[in-house]
């Protein structure tokens, strides 16, 4: 089955997008031909039964690739016009533009500010600027008012929620152009994951969102797009009410409607 472009997107709306790519663990081909691209300011969820490659397909767009033994990659994965995989680009620049929040929060073993400070470090961002950026991360994910009499506080004594929401202010405080999530609520409670589905949708204004979800009703709640992977490739994609109500392809239906997972 070839790759499918997302319907109804047009070339400039496109933020990040993948041709022609597969990719290898040793002799064992994880992704076939993917075609793909995401728009500016949406969220796209990627679904799929477990070990189809929605997780693998999401490290492929901020190389966390890079240092795993035998893997090899083929196509082009392009952040606009810009091969994120050319020579001389480097990792930190990559993930500097794209961002991403993993399963399980995890959050540095240092203060709630440090959490933040340290990327910003790292990234050379002056001193003087980093309270502000601090802050207004903190704002941004929702989790502000809960911690601000307390940045000095360790970040592992936070709930797992506002561990995640840390984490996703982490993220934003570079200002990525880009956020991938990889099941960000599957280690959450409800109230929890209400919340971080509200930040997403918040989000959405200033970013491009990818999202793996298991969790078919996450998925219709906050995705503007889905995409349907199985067995490494890209079955069926489009906008989430038409892949839900309307599935071109049997497989997509079943799957959909819990017929196999």
């Amino acid at each position: 089955m070839c790759g499918i472009n997302i319907a109804g997107m047009s070339d400039t709306a496109t933020k990040l997008s993948a041709q022609s790519l597969n990719l290898w663990f040793g002799s064992k081909q994880v992704l076939k031909n993917i075609n793909v691209a995401f728009n500016k300011n949406e969220i796209t969820a990627l679904i799929g039964p477990s070990g189809c490659g929605k997780s693998t397909l999401l490290r492929t767009f901020n190389r966390m690739h890079d240092l795993v033994p035998d893997v090899r990659i083929e196509g082009e994965i392009s952040l606009e016009d810009h091969n994120l995989y050319e020579d001389g680009l480097s990792v930190t620049q990559v993930r500097r533009r794209i961002g991403m929040v993993f399963q399980k929060a995890n959050p540095f073993p240092k203060s709630i500010y440090e959490n933040i400070n340290y990327g910003l470090k790292i990234n050379n961002i002056p001193a003087a600027d980093r309270k502000g950026i601090i802050e207004n991360a903190l704002k941004e994910s929702y989790i502000w008012d809960e911690v601000k009499d307390e940045l000095q506080k360790p970040a592992t004594r936070l709930s797992g929620g506002q561990q995640q929401r840390l984490c996703i202010a982490r993220a934003v405080a570079l200002r990525p152009e880009v956020i991938l999530m990889d099941e960000p609520c599957s280690a959450l409670d409800p109230l929890s994951t209400s919340k971080i589905e509200e930040l997403i949708l918040k989000l959405k204004k200033d970013y491009t969102i990818v999202i793996v979800t298991h969790n078919m009703q996450q998925a219709q709640r906050i995705a503007d797009k889905t995409v349907f992977m199985y067995l490494g490739e890209i079955i069926e994609a489009g906008p989430t009410a038409n892949i839900f109500e309307h599935p071109q392809n049997e497989l997509t239906g079943n799957y959909v409607q819990g017929h196999f997972g």
